[in-house]
């Protein structure tokens, strides 16, 4: 607002000037071949020349481009901007030396634009695509790992009585192969006296074969096998005993060995996990 108003007062008083100039000129206008006329004594006051030289310098103290033609010949009293805003023109002439220019909409690189445009979706689609298979696949377990989670186990060379440890996931499992004479010492006991009560038959697939973590449930031990006062395992660190089932039967540990999932594959192939 501030700059339209002082461009306002500019326009106003370079008007009035050009105003009172003009009639001045036209009223007193000077002729050098008068001198001459009037003979060699004429002589003209200061006064003339200083204010005809006042209204030549206001004249020509504004620039050349700053003032814009109009078809009858007079000055216009708007600066070049403003007269250019107000007569738009479409003859702009551009330079063509280094540039070369097509115009709009041109049907020659119609196809080039849209291959671009379809080839640049198509590989931010192959990306976002690849991020997300690769966050899908980074939550998946690992070979090794699921290497780790199931454990093969060959039967055949384990003798009958006889107690085995395999390592699954990180912990101990015992196997022992059982005779009869275990078989039916597990099967005697009175499960309503126990402190974990469960029977031998939950706890085995096959009567021969018991599989149970070889980890105490008290504090994380790892019991003797074939020790104890019931012939099972013996945890050497804080005294508790389990029997030929896996069963806690004395000692501080709340509860029973854990049993592992395992399938049998064959008669002698067992597998943990």
């Amino acid at each position: 607002m501030l700059k339209l108003a002082a461009r306002r007062l500019s326009s106003l008083s370079w008007r009035s000037a050009q105003t009172s100039s003009s009639s001045f000129i036209a009223g007193n206008r000077i002729n050098p071949f008068d001198s001459l006329s009037s003979g060699p004594g004429a002589i003209y006051s200061p006064s003339t020349f200083s204010s005809s030289s006042v209204c030549l310098d206001q004249i020509r103290g504004f620039a050349s481009d700053g003032l814009a033609t109009q078809d009858i010949g007079i000055i216009s009293d708007l600066p070049a901007t403003v007269a250019a805003i107000k007569n738009p023109t479409s003859k702009i002439t551009y330079d063509e030396h280094n540039h070369e220019r097509y115009p709009p909409g041109d049907p020659s690189k119609r196809a080039f634009a849209y291959f671009v445009l379809t080839g640049g979706r198509f590989v931010y689609a192959s990306l976002v695509r690849l991020l997300i298979l690769k966050f899908v696949l980074s939550m998946s377990a690992s070979k090794d790992v699921l290497a780790l989670a199931s454990l093969e186990v060959d039967l055949s060379s384990i003798e009958p009585g006889t107690t085995v440890t395999v390592k699954w996931r990180g912990k101990p499992v015992f196997i022992r192969r059982r005779t009869e004479d275990d078989i039916k010492l597990a099967n005697s006991v009175d499960v309503a006296s126990l402190r974990d009560p469960q029977e031998d038959s939950a706890r085995v697939k096959n009567p021969e074969w018991l599989v149970v973590v070889g980890v105490c449930t008290h504090l994380g031990c790892i019991p003797l096998p074939n020790a104890g006062d019931f012939g099972g395992w013996f945890c050497p660190c804080h005294g508790s005993h389990y029997d030929i089932s896996g069963r806690i039967r004395k000692g501080p540990a709340p509860f029973n060995l854990e049993v592992p999932t395992y399938t049998f594959l064959e008669e002698n192939k067992l597998l943990i996990g």
